[in-house]
């Protein structure tokens, strides 16, 4: 639920709150890192953010090779003593975006300075450079995907960021694609790799569903986890090969399921998703199946009308069958719902 500055004046205007209580209120939610907002000043901090970020990952050219193992640790540790620095700056300050992002730069410096150390070791098994630990899955990267997630860890737990969720959730999916392909001895064949990343998934699902119960009355912790979690399940779910016209029924009941869970929980990327999956699902058939009867696209304009009708039923209906069906639920879940409202 989002509130604004006008929504406060309307409850003023109704009696509900004074004028004073408004502003006050108001500033409270402004101030609330767990309030989510966007504005200007917002994309500046994240487009900077990002920037930094990208600069020490995704767009890492072979030019760093030139510093040699030492250098790299030297150049890493001292980037790494900067984000530290402005991350309690900008704490001290209340500006709670731009200190999460400094946290997750210095957190996103740990593969490259795990691959430094074992450059400099010469403990580097293979020819690869860094620039390929996102583009390509190999065993050895697991040391530097462990020990991201074991900084990550230790810096989320001491400054509790959300955005310090996204380098932890992006690792976990990496290191499962590696843990896999070092199982089964580099043959990782795409039927493995869909599997591995649909389980993989799942696992990320459920961590983050811990995650949103434990932090339901705090900030959004899950919010990554619930996304690379949703993608990875969903990627692999979508590239499994199958004849089988109950198999993409079963696909398409999932991606129901996957609606239905995003509203319940309040999570977009759910929805996002299963819908994608739905209208893959829809075009199957429209293409393969009825490709050349008239009644398919009237049939589907008569259950969208009909979904629509039960999307007024249940608006009238919503607080009597809501609360019916909260009471079913686990006290943790109740409340967890109850807070999204």
């Amino acid at each position: 639920m989002n509130i604004d500055k006008s929504s406060l004046y309307q409850a003023v205007e109704q009696g509900i709150l004074s004028k004073q209580q408004a502003e006050q209120l108001y500033s409270f939610l402004k101030s609330n890192p767990s309030q989510a907002q966007f504005n200007f000043t917002h994309v500046l901090y994240y487009l900077g953010g990002l920037i930094a970020i990208g600069a020490m990952t995704l767009f890492m050219n072979l030019g760093w090779e030139a510093f040699g193992g030492w250098g790299i640790v030297f150049i890493c540790g001292l980037y790494a003593v900067v984000g530290l620095f402005l991350t309690n700056r900008f704490q001290s300050k209340g500006l709670a975006i731009p200190a999460g992002i400094c946290a997750t730069f210095v957190v996103a410096l740990t593969p490259l300075w795990v691959y430094g150390l074992q450059q400099a070791l010469g403990v580097w098994p293979d020819e690869s450079v860094y620039r390929e630990y996102h583009r390509l899955i190999k065993w050895h990267w697991l040391y530097m995907e462990l020990a991201t997630l074991v900084v990550g860890i230790l810096v989320a737990y001491k400054y509790k960021y959300p955005f310090l969720f996204m380098p932890i959730a992006v690792t976990l999916w990496y290191l499962t694609m590696d843990v896999a392909a070092m199982i089964s001895g580099g043959d990782y064949s795409w039927e493995l790799r869909s599997l591995v990343s649909m389980y993989c998934g799942l696992l990320m699902i459920g961590l983050a569903f811990w995650v949103d119960i434990r932090a339901r009355y705090q900030a959004d912790y899950a919010f990554w986890i619930y996304l690379f979690g949703v993608l990875a399940f969903w990627g692999g779910l979508s590239s499994q090969s199958s004849d089988s016209e109950l198999a993409k029924f079963i696909y398409f009941s999932i991606n129901l399921t996957m609606i239905g869970i995003g509203v319940m929980l309040v999570r977009r990327a759910f929805v996002i998703f299963g819908a994608m999956g739905c209208c893959g699902y829809l075009g199957h058939l429209a293409s393969s199946i009825f490709q050349d009867s008239w009644l398919f696209p009237i049939a589907l304009t008569i259950i969208g009308l009909l979904v629509i009708y039960l999307g007024v039923l249940w608006q009238r209906h919503e607080a009597t069958l809501a609360e019916k069906l909260r009471c079913r639920l686990p006290q943790a879940l109740r409340e967890l719902l109850e807070s999204k409202q």
